[in-house]
């Protein structure tokens, strides 16, 4: 019987950055060659110039199917056909607002990078990570980046809500489709992270004649603290790193600090004592 090995080949979507980079820093320094999507030739050469010569940038957006099927076709010529050890869907983006205010188009875009972008590159790459007949080398896994927000709910954050709870989902259903093939899919949801991504408010004076205008500005400051406190892109990154690598992994990781009385004490919590907590913590009741 023909003795199979593991790829040494990872593909990260969203390396510009945040949890994408730190992923990438610290599965090369296991040993690892990481191909990366970046949104642009100058990103690609920054990244190349701070991680080193085992790292090969793609530029496409995950929106983009052509774009998408070409970096497929360009990682098959990176790997020289030896396919992929795994896959870590990252790319994402985050746009806050009232549900009722926020523009459809916005809503939408949400939707679009984070979960149709998603299982666009899933569906592109899976081949190269062994859903195919003589693949050269073993079954790859899939790492889905979620976020506590997959599990729970925060006002103002709907759409982002919406794409991780799709996320959450689609995951657990593929990880059953992928039994054939021995492919792995498991769930990584960060908390709060020292990232770009909560740095984006909405303008100013979008929501400033509605009724959510003081909450919203609460609910971003305290957001924005959270990040700042929040893991570091190299913990985060330590961390994948080290569940991308493990033979026994978790279907899901919650990775955050305080883990106790921010994912696992407000999960315990009936639903209307947790609306209540939101709701006078931000503005949207009266105290």
């Amino acid at each position: 019987m023909e003795m199979k090995s593991s790829s040494q080949f990872v593909l990260i979507t969203g390396v510009s950055t945040g949890i994408g980079f730190g992923a990438a820093k610290h599965l090369i320094a296991r040993g690892y060659h990481v191909i990366g999507s970046v949104r642009n030739a100058a990103d690609g050469a920054r990244v190349s110039a701070e991680l080193g010569s085992k790292f090969s940038p793609l530029v496409f957006d995950v929106t983009d199917d052509g774009a998408v099927l070409r970096a497929a076709a360009d990682c098959e010529k990176i790997t020289q056909g030896q396919g992929l050890a795994g896959l870590i869907n990252n790319a994402g983006i985050a746009k806050g607002g009232p549900l009722l205010h926020m523009p459809i188009e916005e809503i939408r875009e949400n939707f679009e990078v984070n979960v149709i972008g998603m299982f666009r590159v899933t569906q592109a790459f899976a081949p190269q990570l062994g859903a195919r007949k003589d693949h050269p080398s073993l079954p790859g896994r899939i790492l889905n980046i979620s976020s506590v927000g997959g599990k729970m709910a925060a006002p103002f954050i709907g759409p982002y809500v919406g794409t991780k709870h799709a996320v959450e989902g689609m995951s657990h259903s593929l990880r059953r489709e992928l039994l054939p093939y021995g492919i792995d899919v498991i769930i990584i949801g960060p908390g709060s992270v020292q990232t770009p991504i909560w740095g984006k408010r909405p303008p100013a004076d979008r929501y400033a004649n509605t009724d959510y205008a003081k909450p919203l500005q609460n609910f971003l400051s305290y957001m924005e603290k959270e990040a700042s406190e929040g893991l570091t892109i190299d913990e985060i990154g330590e961390q994948i790193a080290s569940i991308f690598v493990n033979p026994k992994p978790k279907t899901r990781y919650a990775l955050l600090k305080g883990k106790f009385s921010k994912w696992i004490l407000p999960r315990l919590f009936p639903d209307r004592m947790v609306d209540r907590l939101l709701g006078k913590g931000t503005g949207l009741l009266k105290s």
